[in-house]
């Protein structure tokens, strides 16, 4: 294995990544996607029959610049700060050759379900308009961050990592705010968290972060660093516009200076097109997902009556903590007309979604129940 003790100058100019010719490399049929410039949201109804896993061509894409394209062979993963003994980089085939863990696990954007917050509750919030499209779960391949840390000799006294992509530096309203970057507890990290390098047995496309990539389970989807292109340890606490300017709950019965975006919160979604039309005096089975970044999911709620009623659905497959439980329930529509259909999960922890969302004027972490629109016929 060969490990490349090279200064952090060197280390970091040895591999520039190309910018795709657009924001996103692959294709985005209207049928798989919603576009919101240069990022992408999956439509559910896409979902319906896949299996456990998304698909990776229907995977969604959140860039904050655009996806680089970055040479394998030239790619140094520097390790280094004040919280190692022994600063290093690897490449990519060092990274390849040490032990290697697989874990099924949903990434989700912080903002899934934004549009909600505007179109159920009437309080709109900046940002992209995601419905519950933000989310997918994969199968990701790659090293622990712990056994890199442990490789690089991680002191007892480090307590923040700080991963950093290779993408453009992010600017926004005139201000550089730098590459994208967030920092870890280091009990987090050290805990769960994936340098991954897979992705549904795949090397990763470009746009999910080839050539590796933070895996964080259950925290919001900016903790997973795409493009890595260097880890700082540090034995001091360590702060980036992504934790301290965006990715923060601020409004009412927030503190002035507001709370963080960390895990991510519960949520449900049925496989079935938004305004979806249905035959009535037939019966329609209806399918569904539900996840939260707390745990498992043990309970599934629907109402076909706008939340009149309530039937249990019934979970098939696997209810994999951080990742989501597929569920599905019959319904035999018996009158034409619009009808409004809702999903509710408990999880593990007795979490329920609520009726109405708790407002932040950034729009994270929507998990109201979801009125979702359908037109029955005859």
């Amino acid at each position: 294995m060969h490990l490349d003790h090279r200064t952090a100058d060197t280390a970091t100019a040895v591999s520039v990544p190309e910018v795709a010719p657009s924001p996103i490399v692959k294709p985005l049929p209207p049928d798989l996607f919603v576009v919101h410039d240069g990022n992408a949201e999956m439509r559910w109804e896409s979902m319906r029959g896949q299996g456990y896993h998304t698909p990776l061509d229907r995977f969604f894409v959140r860039n904050h610049t655009a996806t680089p394209l970055i040479d394998a062979r030239t790619w140094r993963l520097r390790l280094h700060g004040s919280g190692l003994r022994s600063p290093r980089g690897l490449t990519y085939e060092d990274l390849l050759a040490l032990p290697a863990t697989t874990v099924d696990v949903a990434i989700e954007c912080a903002g899934n379900g934004r549009a909600f917050f505007d179109v159920q509750q009437g309080e709109p919030a900046p940002g992209i308009p995601w419905r519950l499209g933000g989310i997918g779960v994969a199968r990701w391949r790659g090293v622990p961050l712990a056994a890199l840390l442990d490789l690089a000799g991680v002191s007892d006294d480090a307590v923040d990592v700080m991963p950093r992509g290779l993408d453009d530096r992010y600017v926004e309203d005139g201000i550089d705010h730098g590459h994208v970057r967030r920092p870890l507890p280091i009990a987090k990290a050290l805990s769960d968290v994936l340098v991954a390098y897979e992705m549904n047995g795949r090397p990763l496309p470009p746009d999910h972060g080839f050539p590796a990539r933070l895996v964080v389970p259950g925290w919001n989807g900016v903790a997973w660093i795409k493009w890595l292109g260097d880890i700082e340890v540090s034995a001091t606490p360590l702060s980036s516009p992504w934790n301290t300017y965006f990715y923060r709950l601020f409004g009412p019965g927030h503190p002035a200076e507001g709370s963080p975006v960390t895990t991510q919160t519960i949520k449900s979604a049925f496989e079935l097109p938004w305004g979806a039309t249905v035959r009535a005096g037939r019966q329609h089975i209806l399918h569904g997902r539900s996840w939260s970044g707390n745990g498992h999911i043990v309970r599934v709620e629907v109402s076909v009556d706008g939340g009149g009623t309530w039937i249990p659905a019934e979970t098939r497959g696997p209810r994999l903590a951080r990742a989501w439980a597929p569920w599905h329930v019959a319904w035999v529509p018996a009158r034409p007309g619009p009808h409004v259909l809702m999903a509710r999960a408990t999880d593990e922890t007795g979490a329920v979604q609520p009726a109405r969302a708790r407002y932040n004027t950034l729009g994270y972490l929507f998990d109201g129940v979801v009125e979702h629109p359908v037109t029955v016929i005859r």
